[in-house]
């Protein structure tokens, strides 16, 4: 015999219930938010947990009960994917922006042993410093470098995507690619 439903859904304000319908039929979304949402867009219509979750392709119902319990309290960031198991993201917000930094510092020929930064010398350079992170891979550093939309370029130095120098008769120029934010995604 099934468990009666403790939590019930509330009711969907317009607003809500058209995002809910964009995204369980977007195909640029991901599965599992697609599939959250048909499950919410079911309870709404009437349907129970495990019909709701078997409508979107779970197997499940309770995971339709713990979303429909989200949704409540949080509303449509509900949908938002977590953080999907492994062990916590060591670095925050203060520690990937004293990776930033170091990288913006020129770096000091006798002090850092390099005249450009490369992942490994900026990762010595990490480990060293005294307000430094001593624990830092070389991983991090490219993962936290690629989300500030910086790349590694062919002299070795990291420079800001979608801009470049370029030598005109006047001098050096910093030309801006306007689509540089279209092109990554």
């Amino acid at each position: 015999m099934a468990h009666p439903q403790k939590e019930s859904l509330r009711p969907l304000t317009p607003r809500e219930y058209a995002q809910l319908r964009q995204v369980s039929r977007a195909q640029s979304e991901s599965a599992a938010q697609v599939a959250q949402a048909k499950a919410l867009l079911a309870v709404a219509a009437g349907s129970r947990f495990t019909d709701a979750a078997h409508a979107a392709g779970r197997r499940s119902g309770d995971a339709g009960a713990h979303l429909v319990a989200r949704f409540n309290q949080r509303g449509l960031a509900a949908l938002q994917v977590g953080h999907g198991g492994g062990p916590a993201p060591t670095y925050g917000a203060r520690e990937q922006e004293r990776i930033l930094a170091e990288v913006r510092r020129s770096p000091d020929r006798e002090a850092d042993g390099t005249a450009t930064w490369s992942l490994t010398t900026l990762q010595r350079a990490l480990r060293r410093a005294p307000d430094g992170l001593p624990r830092v891979s070389t991983y991090t550093i490219w993962c936290v470098l690629h989300e500030a939309g910086l790349s590694w370029q062919r002299d070795r130095s990291w420079c800001e995507t979608g801009s470049a120098l370029r030598k005109r008769k006047q001098g050096t120029v910093t030309l801006h690619d306007p689509d540089a934010q279209a092109k990554k995604a």
